[in-house]
């Protein structure tokens, strides 16, 4: 017999980086700086990661576009990456990310989600730490929405269970 189920989860929405806490806006500061040092030639879609680890060092990443298009990497894969090989014994608590969009007549002021790739490596650092990450959301300028945990985005995950893994 078939059955209907829902998935819903709950996000902070706040008007301006000004209603955010001294922490939180300084992460999303960073990060809508680092835009800057992104390398989008070609979509001008400029991405920036910036975040805390639990023994208190900053992390950051911005997108690497490829003109053969696969070997791009974006921003919170290569903050992933990052934080692994830097500080593999520590887990991100919370994870900025903001966007500058460069292209003729669009705007930067609305909140940017990962992308479904990036959604999954985030939950495979949660699984990995046994920690969730929190996200805080935005663009140049704008709304910023605050996601408890970063799983909550994907909520049908491939994860190592799938594999037989414990």
């Amino acid at each position: 017999m078939m059955k209907q189920e829902n998935y819903s989860f709950i996000y902070e929405v706040y008007d301006s980086i000004d209603e955010l806490n001294n922490e939180d806006a300084t992460l999303l500061e960073r990060a809508r700086s680092l835009t800057k040092n992104a390398y989008a030639p070609y979509s001008k879609f400029c991405v920036a990661a910036v975040a805390t680890l639990n023994n208190g060092e900053i992390v950051m990443g911005t997108n690497q576009e490829n003109a053969s298009y696969p070997v791009g990497i974006c921003a919170e894969r290569a903050l992933l990456a990052s934080s692994a090989v830097l500080f593999p014994t520590a887990y991100i608590k919370s994870l900025a990310i903001s966007y500058h969009n460069c292209n003729d007549n669009m705007t930067s002021n609305e909140p940017v989600s990962p992308c479904g790739m990036c959604r999954q490596a985030i939950q495979e650092h949660e699984s990995r730490y046994q920690h969730p990450v929190r996200l805080i959301l935005s663009g140049m300028t704008g709304k910023v929405f605050i996601v408890e945990k970063a799983s909550q985005l994907l909520p049908f995950s491939f994860t190592g269970s799938n594999l037989g893994a414990q």
